[in-house]
């Protein structure tokens, strides 16, 4: 209780004790010492006092202290004096004047100019500014002449105790293994105070803990959190909030605080074996599952987490250890047991398995604890299912020969059902596999037999697939791919690889290699081809060529003696047999074509035609088509000269009379009637130009424009004249510029140097006169009855 009493009369009183040090020196103490206000250093001062007041003393320092002190947040009625100012010049006639400036002159700190009195106006902050920097002057009131330099000084703001810690960073998160031992580092704190920490204790702080033991303590000074109890279980509790104080002041009453939060997380350590949830597991499966598929799942539990709980497993016994496996699922750490070969209910029908799981990192410091791992059995149920048949193999290869007789048997396939119940099986053949039906297959015992002929030449192999089918479910199918090789018969002769044409040249020599032939056979025997060649049996005494077996196994062509001629014969013809070495052997005739040609000294072929002896000697091929060229120049000018001719002769310009009219042919002299076929053009009919419109008649003028009706529709290619012709009359008959003519043909003049005179009747009516027609039977007979048809003419108008 005693020292209770005494922390609480520091605390007030210490603030009272601090202001009854720095003020009252500052108010008592310059009028004592007055000899010390100026210094010496102002000499000019010092003369014009002593001339004005005649009196002679040695000037001594004028300025008391070099700094003052103010106590910050202090506040009254009244300015706070800081201190005072004086010069030993002043006489006191307040003849001198004091001036101030610097920071917070006139504003936060003002002097008296007579007595040099210094206050502060406003409450002061240090933790805003600690120090004032002044300069104080004496000059002379009247003359404001200085009396003395300028003389620099320092206020200081004194410290109280107005701010309380902080923790700036807070609040704090921190992490701390599990089962740590006591005294662990958990984090370190730090609080900061903005009062002075050189003067007193306002900044000296002290570190407790508020909330959060017994668990974690604090180091007082240092402020270092560590655990203080032992093995503390994250499975247990996981998380703690512990609360934190700093007070300055030492810690003592009176003093400020601040607090802050600290969140402490523990991590995991693997302190905690894998447990499996039940020491038995059971599961039934297909016998027909897929490899891979799994089957069942199996969870040892960990409490621990992350990497501490992950656990491995394993199958460590069990009379099914090879059929089954089982792997950690990375996500769920669950145990997956699958399939690693195939099940058949017929021959075992459950496994009993042994599975351990075991933590994959182990932490030595807890091996002690015992092992980190458990196991448990699984037992497996194979359930019976239906099972498709099952070939005798994975697949079949079967030869033949492709000369093999139809329906002859290739091979056969077998398969079985392996269910108990042994269902009966049917054979087939997938005909997408074998389009062409080339293979038959025994539905029941899978006997494959040959339907059409084979040929290697052809196609070597043959894939087809075989199904096999259960009787009694017929959606239980197995298949298995048949390759069928077709071995080689020799059936095919050799012939010659291409056609070969051969030239021998006329001055070539005896025993000269004409030609070298290569042949080629389809087959295709275990050792290579071998052909052997020969001539004819006729022509093995060829006076012309005889032949010559090469080891490249070709043959050679040669010439047996020289002075082949084209004009003598320019062609030869040399059949050569060529067999193989199968057996049987098989051979062909094939004919060579020898033609004879012109070489030069090189052997170089140059002419193989027999026209080309009729050429002049040292004629070239070039000369010869220069010289047709020439030819064919020539009579192209003749033609176009002769064509030229033929166009002067005819004129340019249509004249007058030849105008063509609607007539369509313009005579000058008499038609000659029915029979003249040359009378008129019936393509002149078809002008495309006078179908679709009017044509006005061009043979007179006429006196008022008539306006073109509008004309029928188009008439194709195919006209009818009878058609066209009517249409032509009826617009000549409703044409009011023109003579109604009663005839397509029309003749403007009567015919020129006739000897008959005019036939025109135009002028008939106007005669009295009847007129005689009987002069022209004279003529012949087509005159004789044209004077019969006007002479009828004459008697019907009497009539």
């Amino acid at each position: 209780m005693p020292e209770r009493l005494t922390e609480m009369l520091m605390d007030t009183w210490t603030p009272l004790i601090i202001l009854w040090i720095t003020v009252l020196p500052s108010i008592y103490m310059a009028p004592m010492n007055q000899s010390q206000i100026l210094p010496s250093g102002s000499t000019t001062g010092l003369k014009r006092l002593n001339e004005e007041q005649r009196v002679l003393h040695r000037s001594k320092r004028g300025w008391v202290w070099n700094q003052m002190f103010v106590l910050e947040e202090f506040s009254g009625p009244e300015p706070i004096l800081v201190g005072r100012l004086h010069t030993d010049l002043d006489p006191g006639s307040s003849k001198i004047k004091y001036i101030l400036s610097g920071d917070g002159a006139g504003t936060i700190f003002v002097i008296n100019d007579k007595t040099g009195d210094i206050h502060a106006m406003k409450r002061l902050d240090r933790e805003e500014k600690a120090e004032y920097t002044l300069t104080a002057q004496a000059v002379d009131r009247d003359t404001n002449q200085p009396l003395e330099p300028p003389s620099e000084f320092i206020i200081k703001v004194q410290d109280i105790n107005d701010n309380a810690p902080e923790f700036v960073e807070g609040p704090y998160h921190a992490t701390v293994p599990e089962m740590s031992v006591v005294g662990t580092f958990v984090t370190k704190v730090t609080a900061t105070d903005a009062d002075d920490p050189v003067y007193g204790n306002s900044a000296k702080l002290v570190y407790s803990i508020l909330e959060g033991q017994p668990y974690f303590s604090i180091e007082p000074h240092t402020a270092i959190i560590k655990t203080a109890l032992p093995n503390m279980d994250r499975e247990a509790k996981e998380e703690y909030f512990v609360v934190i104080q700093a007070k300055d002041m030492g810690g003592h009453m009176g003093g400020l605080s601040g607090t802050t939060t600290v969140t402490i997380t523990l991590t995991d350590v693997n302190d905690n074996p894998p447990k499996f949830a039940q020491s038995l597991y059971h599961f039934s499966v297909m016998e027909d599952v897929a490899l891979g598929e799994p089957i069942g799942r199996v969870k040892a539990n960990d409490l621990d987490i992350g990497e501490n709980a992950k656990s491995s497993y394993d199958i460590i016994e069990g009379d099914g250890a090879d059929i089954f496996e089982i792997t950690t699922d990375a996500q769920t750490q669950d145990g997956i047991i699958r399939v690693r070969k195939p099940l058949d209910f017929e021959t075992k029908k459950s496994y009993t398995l042994k599975v351990e799981a075991a933590n994959i990192h182990i932490d030595p410091r807890f091996l002690s604890g015992g092992p980190f791992k458990d196991t448990a059995t699984v037992k497996i149920v194979v359930e019976d299912a239906d099972e498709p048949p099952v070939f005798s193999s994975p697949t079949y290869l079967l030869e033949v020969h492709e000369n093999a007789a139809l329906n002859s048997v290739l091979g056969q396939v077998t398969a079985h059902d392996p269910d108990a119940s042994s269902s009966p099986i049917r054979f087939s053949i997938d005909r997408h596999t074998d389009l062409e039906r080339q293979f038959n297959i025994n539905a029941e015992d899978g006997k494959i037999t040959l339907a059409t002929p084979l040929d290697r030449e052809t196609s070597t192999w043959h894939n087809i697939t075989i199904v096999a089918t259960e009787t009694r479910n017929h959606s239980q199918v197995s298949r298995v791919p048949v390759a069928i090789k077709v071995l080689d018969v020799n059936d095919n002769a050799p012939e010659f690889a291409s056609e070969h044409e051969a030239f021998l040249c006329e001055n070539g020599k005896p025993g000269q290699v004409i030609q070298i032939v290569s042949a080629v056979d389809k087959d295709d025997p275990k050792n290579g081809h071998y052909f052997l060649y020969s001539l004819l049996p006729e022509m093995v005494n060829n006076p012309n060529f005889t032949i010559k077996k090469n080891e490249d196994n070709t043959l050679s062509i040669l010439a047996k003696h020289s002075g082949f001629s084209r004009q003598k014969q320019e062609v030869y013809l040399l059949p050569i047999v060529i067999s193989d070495s199968g057996t049987p052997p098989m051979s062909s005739t094939s004919t060579l074509t020898i033609r004879v040609c012109g070489c030069s000294s090189d052997g170089i072929v140059q002419s193989c035609n027999v026209e080309a002896y009729v050429l002049p000697i040292g004629l070239s091929m070039g000369a010869l088509i220069a010289i047709l060229a020439c030819i064919i120049l020539l009579l192209v000018i003749v033609v176009l000269f002769v064509t030229l001719r033929r166009h002067k002769n005819e004129p340019l310009i249509i004249k007058d009379d030849e105008d063509v009219r609607e007539n369509i042919i313009r005579y000058d002299d008499e038609g000659g009637g029915e029979e003249d076929t040359e009378a008129f053009d019936i393509a002149t009919l078809q002008n495309p130009d006078g179908i679709n419109g009017f044509l006005p008649r061009k043979d007179i003028k006429p006196d008022l424009q008539f306006m073109p009706r509008q004309g029928l529709a188009p008439v194709p290619n195919g006209v009818d004249v009878d058609e066209f012709i009517n249409v032509r009359l009826h617009e000549a008959d409703n044409d009011p510029t023109a003579p109604p003519y009663d005839s397509i043909q029309i003749y403007g003049y009567e015919g020129k140097g006739s000897a008959a005179g005019s036939l025109s009747s135009l002028e008939s009516s106007t005669s009295d006169s009847d007129q005689n027609f009987d002069y022209l039977s004279e003529w012949g007979p087509r005159f004789k009855r044209l004077g019969e048809l006007y002479s009828v003419g004459e008697s019907d108008k009497e009539t």
